[in-house]
């Protein structure tokens, strides 16, 4: 037994410990939230101010209106390069004194945010120099062929029309060499990105990218791989489908297919091999409407926003369609371009996912945390609103066709929602593989490299002899890098969510045409699980809690693999 005396300046020992551990835990905590309510009152009206700039310059097209929105978001961004304020943070993380779980979260989010601005100036510069001079070249390319420059949107018109194998060739390779124009610049690119990345702390670019997203590398491989195993003989299945339309169409034999027969620069867009003209059930109708009440019947109040919003053409405004949260106070907008088609059903209800997510995050939660969970989970939203437009039973809720239309269309429709899916997705295997081999080492031959995986995961035969930079022509890979993974995560958690709803809300096993029109539970469901949380939780314990397990390619795969 140990004396009393002796056990007596044990305890007062770990008493003064104790203490000594709260006060410094309680002295983190103050600094955190001091430091909290300073970059709010800095962010909070000048955010408001550039969103606003942007939205205005979308609208008007004007030289003004952009200058001014560029030079608000450069100041935004300045905000996070500020040494000081990072070397705070980081103390404050490395102490590991937060207990509280929303601070704690504010603090993991700030930091990344600071950290990925944390570069040498000189460096950054240069980075951004080099990143403005490729996106030129990107920009200024035409692709010469019989000696007429083709743009990008001609080229495709070529590919998709064509049964010319010649002209097809041509037109083809005349943008491949595009890749010839710009590899060089990107491989420079690729290693400053790649020194700056080992500035930070991180192995290559790449890694970089995906951790300050929140995203484990390995996790992110891992899924890759299970959707790989998942869908590679569904696809071959559909590539010898899609062959043999196109060997008969071309009048050639199937083995004589080259890339350039698949009516896409790159395979990334499934052909047209069946025949169904989705347009003709959209023409003449109001798409507003339809979107206005499609989601107030599942219970999403969306007559705000489309008050807020933009949505038909007119001359100077920007052609494409995006959503934007402009205060995280509920001012939440839709600039779309509006024709009566199904390509503009689907852009409304896409972007319109977009918006209730944004619109429906707890607004009680801290500043920074108003925000998606993740970039990939707002896309699953969007993604499963704008999968609608080509569902049948969707179709007939919104009495745009009756009963035995739905019943004459559904395979068919569903068959063109398949391909489009299962096509992009071996597409997606392939740019998420080369981009990250590319980062671990860019001095291999990456020509090499981009055409065995195009043969392994598209199924695409290698044009006999052919050594050029194709990869290269792939804007993507210069000018947003590291995240054309996340359009696929996008997709498995919107069959997640299908599967989900369609299960245990709509009590259903049908998991192919459920529209979840006027189910107001469904919509709660989402409400109170996906867009409620925000950035409160980090993105693969929010898909948890919402469904049960994490962020899975198994329904994806029983939603478009399964037939």
């Amino acid at each position: 037994m140990k004396p009393k005396s002796i056990i007596l300046l044990s305890l007062i020992s770990l008493a003064l410990l104790t203490n000594g551990c709260s006060n410094k835990n309680e002295k983190m905590e103050k600094a955190l939230k001091t430091f909290i309510a300073n970059w709010e009152a800095k962010v909070k009206p000048l955010q408001k101010e550039a969103f606003i700039a942007y939205w205005n310059a979308s609208i008007s097209g004007k030289d003004d209106d952009y200058t001014k929105s560029e030079q608000l978001q450069l100041q935004l961004n300045s905000i996070y390069t500020s040494k000081e304020d990072f070397a705070l943070l980081k103390k404050i993380k490395e102490s590991n004194s937060i207990s509280d779980s929303l601070l704690k979260r504010q603090l993991d989010v700030l930091y990344n945010q600071y950290l990925g601005n944390q570069i040498d100036t000189s460096l950054l510069a240069r980075k951004i120099k080099m990143e403005v001079e490729i996106e030129k070249k990107y920009s200024n390319f035409r692709a010469m062929v019989d000696s007429t420059l083709l743009s990008d949107n001609d080229v495709e018109d070529i590919l998709k029309t064509s049964k010319s194998s010649k002209e097809l060739q041509a037109a083809w390779e005349g943008h491949k060499k595009l890749g010839t124009v710009v590899s060089a610049d990107i491989i420079e690119l690729v290693k400053v990105r790649n020194q700056i990345a080992k500035q930070l702390g991180f192995t290559n670019f790449h890694a970089m990218s995906l951790e300050l997203s929140e995203q484990n590398p390995e996790e992110i491989s891992q899924l890759f791989d299970e959707l790989d195993n998942l869908t590679r003989d569904a696809f071959a299945g559909l590539k010898d489908e899609i062959d043999t339309y196109l060997a008969n169409r071309l009048s050639i034999t199937k083995d004589k297919l080259m890339p350039w027969h698949y009516q896409n620069r790159f395979f990334q867009e499934a052909p047209a091999i069946y025949s169904i003209d989705l347009d003709k059930y959209y023409k003449e109708q109001n798409i507003e409407q339809l979107t206005t009440d499609y989601y107030t019947s599942i219970g999403l109040d969306i007559k705000d926003m489309i008050a807020n919003s933009d949505l038909y053409e007119k001359p100077g405004k920007n052609q494409h369609a995006y959503c934007i949260d402009i205060d995280n106070e509920g001012d939440v907008r839709v600039l779309c371009n509006i024709k009566s088609n199904y390509s503009w059903m689907n852009t409304m209800m896409h972007e319109f996912g977009h918006g209730v997510y944004d619109k429906y995050i707890d607004r009680n939660l801290p500043f920074s945390l108003r925000n998606p969970s993740h970039t990939f989970t707002t896309e699953a939203i969007a993604m499963l609103f704008g999968r609608m437009g080509a569902n049948p039973q969707w179709m007939t809720d919104m009495n745009l066709i009756d009963s035995s239309e739905k019943v004459r269309i559904a395979e068919k429709s569903y068959k063109v929602l398949r391909l489009e899916q299962l096509t992009f997705s071996r597409w997606a295997q392939v740019m998420y593989r080369f981009e990250k081999a590319m980062y671990e080492n860019p001095d291999q031959d990456l020509n090499k490299l981009w055409w065995d995986l195009v043969e392994k995961y598209q199924m695409l035969k290698r044009p006999e002899g052919r050594n050029e930079p194709d990869w290269a022509s792939k804007i993507h890979i210069a000018t947003f890098p590291c995240y054309y993974h996340n359009y696929l995560l996008g997709e498995l958690l919107a069959s997640q969510l299908n599967h989900y709803i369609t299960a245990n809300i709509v009590k259903s096993e049908d998991f192919r045409y459920q529209s979840f029109f006027g189910n107001k539970e469904a919509g709660r469901y989402l409400v109170d699980k996906v867009f409620l949380p925000g950035a409160s939780l980090y993105w693969n314990d929010m898909i948890e809690k919402a469904t049960g397990e994490k962020l899975t390619a198994r329904y994806y795969a029983d939603q478009f693999v399964n037939e």
